[in-house]
């Protein structure tokens, strides 16, 4: 029986812990994290297979330290995907923490109406900073979307090498404003080089690895407006929550004032029969 009661203590335990976990903020910084690692891992690895491919068939060679070249500016980038995948694991963390804040006042209401008043507080303020990221994250889609259209253009051509044999096309940097106009770096179709690229392993991971760090940066827009949501609610509810304390506050008070003024009463009618 001791065992039982054991058990089922542990049961209702743990049903109360499952039940205190805010499973929306789950959900949403599971696919942030997903989405973040998926375009912070292969948006580093294919500007890497970017630097190999313009080096090796299009002969493009890096400038001094001090100018500002392509290289450096694909250096650039990868210190920003360092710094985002941190911020984005620290803003994962803020926000699975303010969920099980926002889930314990709503489900408690703690008792205490400056707590709820921190919860609303705390929502208001992540909802903006979440917008905010949300339209930056719209943002790095749509340059994502950039190299994925330029090899798209590359690989489309080597799929199709014999349709344009003899159409003597060429596929020159400058087009795409990775050089000066003052250089000349092209590969046209009917070269080796050409026929190399094509061949190589480079030029067709690198697409497909800017393709998943597209999908990477738009699973982190989902996660967004799935956070935008789940704190919008959380504040409209921690909000009546708020709300429903100061009313039972002032029904409380109003209890103590009216049970203060029936003994009162009770006690003057008692003094004046004695």
């Amino acid at each position: 029986m001791k065992k039982f009661m054991i058990d089922g203590g542990c049961f209702e335990c743990c049903i109360k812990c499952l039940g205190g976990i805010p499973y929306a903020s789950l959900i949403a910084t599971i696919l942030l994290y997903a989405g973040v690692a998926l375009f912070c891992g292969c948006g580093h690895e294919a500007l890497s297979g970017t630097v190999t491919i313009l080096q090796n068939y299009f002969e493009v060679v890096r400038g001094p330290l001090d100018s500002l070249d392509v290289f450096t500016m694909i250096d650039i980038f990868k210190y920003v995907i360092y710094g985002v995948a941190a911020a984005f694991f620290v803003y994962g963390i803020l926000l699975m923490v303010e969920g099980f804040f926002t889930t314990g006042a709503i489900r408690d209401l703690y008792g205490d109406f400056k707590i709820t008043t921190c919860g609303r507080c705390v929502s208001a303020w992540f909802i903006m900073l979440t917008y905010i990221f949300m339209l930056a994250w719209l943002g790095v889609t749509a340059f994502t979307s950039l190299p994925v259209f330029m090899y798209f253009n590359i690989w489309t051509m080597c799929q199709n090498i014999t349709a344009v044999e003899g159409a003597n096309l060429c596929l020159d940097l400058r087009q795409f404003g990775i050089i000066t106009m003052g250089e000349e770096k092209k590969v046209c179709t009917g070269s080796d080089k050409f026929l190399k690229m094509c061949e190589s392993n480079e030029l067709d991971l690198t697409f497909h690895l800017f393709i998943c760090a597209l999908a990477g940066a738009g699973a982190a827009v989902i996660a967004m407006v799935h956070y935008l949501m789940v704190l919008s609610a959380n504040w409209a509810y921690v909000k009546d929550a708020c709300r429903m304390q100061k009313y039972e506050d002032i029904k409380s008070k109003e209890e103590q004032e009216l049970h203060d003024i029936h003994s009162t009463r009770s006690k003057e009618r008692l003094n004046a029969y004695t």
